[in-house]
């Protein structure tokens, strides 16, 4: 495993991270104590998961995803050998009506209440780092394009939600702060606020970043190296379409998008097309698509920790090899034609 420093901050991040959003939903208790035993052996120390996992969200699994880590954490007795990334939900409004009563903002009471129950659910006494999983604003995320200027009455303040987070590190339940889902524009503003304020800078941003949606480097990225703000990249294999799985109408059983269907970002018609050539040219250099796929995210030079996720251990211990994969310019500059060809079919 390889490791980096997250920013400026004093955390030495593994450059592939554990996501967690499958415990308790697609994965068992049992299931997830086997994937997080075998990333922790194979040298992985950031373990990433939400208030509202798992995923698909619904009320009765909230939180779930939070506890079982946990559970594993107080069984295991290796609290120090793992570094807890967590987030508070932003704004459900119409959809996750159940999250603090359908009322949830990014506001002192709700935020405070959302980083106690974390810290219980976990059985730790502090959150290495803590994230907005999305704004308070009316913004682009999870897909959106086309912006429209939209104005919110209930909007909290980012200077608000800031003054929280900075309180939270002051009293100990938190070391650091990032967000995710984010723009240029959002984070930019979070990281002027603390400065004339004098209050914690953002160390992360969470976002998706893969073969099929590099819009992270249009605009992010050069905040990314200019501001010293790490991505930790989040939907490495565009939910596992990169591996080839779902080609040519396949459907496995028991995969992601066989169960839920809708999540459909990565499964247009040219989004098919651009990951037929990603995976041809991974079997052509005899590289498996996969491994190939996320050995691209943890190159890029903004690029802090590359999230990845699995609901068995067999796909978990190839997404671990995919560390020791290196890819050659010749490689390299294949990837780039093809990406000429398809530029960001899933933005």
């Amino acid at each position: 495993m390889r490791y980096r420093h997250l920013s400026d901050s004093a955390l030495e991040v593994s450059v592939l991270c554990l996501g967690t959003m499958t415990f308790g939903g697609q994965n068992t208790e049992q299931e997830a104590f086997a994937q997080l035993d075998m990333a922790i052996d194979a040298g992985v120390n950031l373990i990433d998961t939400a208030e509202m996992y798992a995923i698909p969200p619904r009320a009765d699994t909230m939180g779930s995803t939070e506890s079982i880590i946990g559970r594993w954490l107080k069984q295991r007795s290796c609290r120090d050998r793992v570094l807890l990334a967590t987030k508070v939900s932003g704004p459900g409004r119409d959809w996750l009506p159940y999250i603090r009563g359908g009322g949830n903002h990014l506001d002192r009471a709700n935020i405070e209440a959302a980083v106690d129950a974390s810290l219980r659910r976990l059985q730790t006494d502090v959150i290495d780092l803590y994230q907005l999983h999305w704004p308070e604003r009316r913004s682009n995320f999870f897909g959106r394009l086309g912006y429209v200027h939209e104005e919110g009455d209930d909007e909290v303040a980012l200077l608000d939600t800031l003054q929280v987070l900075a309180d939270l590190v002051a009293a100990g339940k938190v070391r650091y702060v990032g967000v995710s889902n984010e723009s240029p524009w959002g984070l930019m503003r979070y990281l002027c606020l603390a400065e004339v304020h004098d209050l914690p800078r953002m160390v992360s941003i969470q976002n998706p970043y893969n073969l099929l949606n590099r819009t992270f480097e249009v605009g992010l990225a050069e905040v990314s190296h200019r501001e010293g703000v790490g991505l930790l990249a989040y939907s490495p294999l565009g939910f596992g379409v990169l591996s080839g799985k779902y080609l040519a109408g396949m459907s496995p059983v028991g995969a992601r998008l066989t169960r839920y269907p809708h999540y459909d970002r990565y499964s247009n018609l040219q989004a098919q097309r651009a990951t037929h050539d990603y995976v041809t040219l991974a079997r052509d250099y005899g590289l498996d698509p996969a491994q190939m796929a996320l050995a691209y995210v943890s190159s890029r030079s903004f690029v802090s920790s590359n999230i990845i996720g699995a609901t068995s251990l067999e796909q978990l211990r190839s997404n671990l090899a995919s560390v020791q994969v290196e890819l050659g310019e010749e490689l390299l500059g294949a990837i780039e034609e093809i990406h000429r060809r398809h530029p960001n079919p899933s933005p």
